[in-house]
Formats: C-alpha cells, sequence, structure tokens
C-alpha cells in the first residue's frame, strides 16, 4: 500500500510539472502580445529580441484613446453591442426550439436536426454572399442588426444542438407535477424547465457572445462605417500595405482579450459543468 501511495506521489509531480511546463507554453503568446504592446517601435525589431519592455510605452494605449476612426473605447463599444444583441437573439429564439425538438415527436425532426449540423460545417465565405443580398435589400446594410443578424446564424444552431440534450434529459414525471400543481405548459417551460437547464443556457449564451466578439469576417462586411466597426476590424486595419504598427495593434489585441479572459475567469464553474452535461446527456 505504500509502494502505490509512493508512486502515485510521483505520478502526480510528473504530471503537475508536465502541465506547467504546458500550460507556460500555451500562455507565452498572451504573455508576447501583453509585453510588446508595452514596447516601442525599436524595441519590438530589436535583435536578440527582449522578453520584457525596457523603456515602459503607453503611447500605444494613450494614442487609441483620442478621437478618430480607431477609438479604442468606441471600438469596444460596437463590439459590446454586437455581441450581446447576437447572443440575447441566439438565446432567445435557441431555448423554445431546442424544447420544442427534444420534447415533440414530428415528421421530418431527423431532417431539421441534420440541417442545424450541416450550418455548423459551412464556411463564412459561403454564407457572405447570400446574407449581403438580403441585408441589402432589407436595407440594414451598414448598420448593427446586420452583423448581430450575421452573427446570430451561428449561435442560434449551436445553441439548439447543445440545448435539445438538457431538455431530453428532463424526466416528463417534472413537467407533469407541474401541470398538476396548476401551471400551463408555458409556465412550466419557464418555471421548472429553464432553471433545469440553466447551465446549459449559460454556456450557449457565452459561446454566442465569444464568437460575435471575435468574429471579423461579418463585421468587415456587413459594417462600412469606422466608427461602426467592432474591435477586431479596428486590429485589422492597423496591418497596412507598407508595414504594421505592432504596437497599436498589440495594445488593441489585449483590449480586445479582457473581456474573454474575464468571462473564462468568472463562469469557468458553468462552462465545465454545461459542456460536461451536453456531452453524456439525451
Amino acid at each position: 500500500m505504500g509502494t502505490e501511495e509512493k508512486l502515485s506521489g510521483r505520478k502526480n509531480i510528473v504530471f503537475c510539472i508536465l502541465s506547467i511546463i504546458l500550460l507556460c507554453i500555451l500562455l507565452f503568446p498572451l504573455y508576447w502580445v501583453v509585453v510588446t504592446s508595452l514596447k516601442t517601435e525599436k524595441e519590438i525589431f530589436q535583435i536578440p529580441p527582449t522578453f520584457w519592455p525596457h523603456i515602459l510605452n503607453l503611447k500605444s494605449y494613450m494614442a487609441q484613446l483620442e478621437v478618430g476612426d480607431f477609438n479604442m473605447f468606441q471600438s469596444f463599444g460596437n463590439s459590446l453591442i454586437i455581441a450581446v444583441g447576437s447572443m440575447l437573439i441566439s438565446i432567445v429564439l435557441a431555448v423554445p426550439a431546442s424544447y420544442g425538438i427534444a420534447k415533440y415527436h414530428f415528421k421530418g425532426k431527423r431532417f431539421i436536426i441534420l440541417c442545424f449540423l450541416v450550418t455548423q460545417m459551412l464556411p463564412v465565405s459561403v454564407l457572405l454572399t447570400p446574407l449581403f443580398i438580403m441585408f441589402r435589400n432589407m436595407h440594414l446594410y451598414n448598420t448593427y442588426p446586420a452583423a448581430i443578424l450575421a452573427d446570430a446564424t451561428i449561435g442560434i444552431p449551436f445553441s439548439i444542438l447543445i440545448l435539445k440534450n438538457y431538455f431530453g434529459s428532463i424526466p416528463g414525471e417534472l413537467e407533469e407535477a407541474a401541470y398538476i400543481d396548476g401551471c400551463t405548459r408555458f409556465s412550466a417551460f419557464i418555471r421548472v424547465l429553464i432553471p433545469i437547464a440553466k447551465p446549459g443556457v449559460v454556456v450557449c449564451g457565452i459561446f454566442s457572445f465569444l464568437y460575435a466578439w471575435g468574429d471579423l469576417a461579418y463585421g468587415m462586411t456587413f459594417i462600412l462605417d469606422q466608427e461602426k466597426r467592432p474591435i477586431t476590424a479596428g486590429i485589422f486595419n492597423f496591418m497596412g500595405q507598407y508595414g504594421t504598427k505592432w504596437s497599436y495593434l498589440t495594445a488593441f489585441a489585449v483590449v480586445t482579450i479582457i473581456p474573454v479572459a474575464l468571462i473564462f475567469i468568472f463562469m469557468q464553474k458553468y462552462i465545465i459543468s454545461g459542456m460536461t452535461s451536453g456531452a453524456v446527456k439525451g
């Protein structure tokens, strides 16, 4: 018994060391982006490279706080509007749709699920042209709703496929007990089923938000005005034909990463429980 515990302890030490090494490798690009945003342009191209800024340079952040096409706060707000709008549309439409697919039996059910799966396989470039024609005819081109609806086309199928398993795994007896207590089908859905599926709803909301937050293709295609474009478009525009302003680009990237990092730090409990439950249920 003592030998087994000793071997187990050695294995734990080895696994901990390997985990730390792997973590350092995965986080190094993030560290390099932050450090680069604090360097001067001259130090960025210095050989051999420096692993920390010798001269702290905050001009790349301060310059972007000024009023202009690439104002950091304005771009941040644009991305927030698009991401939150896409997330709300995805959740509002996906929750009842996934409940209907999970609880009702009707002709063409498997075909509908297959269509949702197929939409996840289509590249963005295939959808750009038909969406452009639709938004132009609806007079939504160059507006926030165009980018919001375009990003929702990815969030809705993903959310339905995840939440379908949650609602399908809920015992029918719970819903019947709610009917006995005087609930209608709608009130039972709101008061009983949605709270049970809360981890899955949170996960779908998070991933819908993150996809819309990191989107570049839809934001660049459906929004022409620089002051309306998301923060990812601001990063892209720092890459010019004759050079790249790396300090400005990495400063924009750091600001873009902040919401993503905060979401994973404070919502990791829901993300882990939601993804693991969705993988084994149904």
